[in-house]
């Protein structure tokens, strides 16, 4: 399975332009999208889930044109936006059976299979008859994903599934995704670093509606070794510092700033050569 994105365009009425030109191909199991807020990233997933048609280019998932047959593309497809609203006092199982009529599956032993094994799926089988809107963000976040499951579909989106859970509601959303993304395309689109480096095979960086950096995660840190320097400095000596270094990263600890500069040759004494990380690979794109 492979998801075929050539040179989408979006420019809202606004004036904005939120995609330029956009390509990037997507193969299956787990990918990344990263970027900052108003990088593209939710342009390009609803363009992708047929929610808005682009200025230009063209969308392929296999050998299905995905802006011309938006129809048939809907039944492979599973997505869970940032956020969704629900229905209140209709309980979970309710809720998905009735979701599960409008994704066409009307053989009501088929439709009761299929909901009562994902609220399995998604540890909320015991809740079943609870409503919805009394779930907490994590346990609304896995009905989001029991949603976007309905009809096994073959090409999943979620964005910033993640947002706001706690650590181990985010570690239990987490195991679950990495769990359905086998023979499926799941993107994954996030501003959390570590859930990509945990999660994902192959990742890309945009900004500004442009492709920076495509890879996996692994090989795009390899290309940063032995170019990554830190040191602690106060916080009076940054703005100097982002004077005369590329400052990539800059965050405190212990109290004081702790920066990261991307330079092949040794700088000035004080710095040490770290081995370079994920967050290194994505600010010193964007920067």
């Amino acid at each position: 399975m492979r998801l075929q994105i050539k040179n989408i365009t979006k420019k809202y009425p606004n004036g904005v332009l939120a995609l330029n030109r956009f390509s990037l191909n997507i193969g299956s199991g787990m990918f990344g999208l990263l970027g900052p807020n108003g990088a593209g990233k939710s342009t390009l997933l609803r363009t992708i889930a047929t929610l808005q048609d682009p200025d230009e280019g063209t969308i392929t998932f296999d050998d299905t044109d995905v802006l011309a047959c938006k129809d048939e593309i809907k039944k492979s497809l599973g997505y869970l936006p940032q956020d969704f609203g629900v229905y209140p006092k209709i309980s979970a199982k309710e809720l998905l059976n009735h979701f599960a009529v409008l994704k066409g599956i009307h053989n009501r032993n088929e439709r009761k299979d299929m909901v009562d094994f994902l609220l399995k799926q998604v540890n909320l089988y015991e809740k079943r008859k609870k409503s919805v809107h009394t779930f907490s963000g994590g346990m609304k976040q896995r009905f989001g994903i029991a949603l976007a499951l309905l009809g096994d579909p073959k090409l999943i989106i979620v964005d910033e599934p993640t947002a706001g859970l706690d650590p181990a509601e985010r570690n239990r959303f987490n195991n679950l995704l990495s769990e359905i993304s086998e023979q499926k395309v799941v993107i994954l689109s996030t501003h959390i670093v570590d859930d990509v480096k945990d999660l994902c095979n192959d990742m890309a960086i945009i900004n500004q509606g442009e492709l920076l950096v495509n890879g996996r995660p692994t090989d795009l840190i390899k290309e940063l070794n032995g170019r990554i320097w830190e040191k602690r400095i106060s916080k009076q000596e940054l703005p100097a510092y982002h004077d005369n270094y590329q400052v990539i990263n800059a965050h405190l600890n212990e109290g004081k700033p702790l920066i990261h500069i991307l330079q092949d040759e040794h700088p000035e004494s004080g710095f040490e050569q770290v081995a370079p990380n994920l967050e290194d690979v994505y600010f010193s794109a964007i920067r």
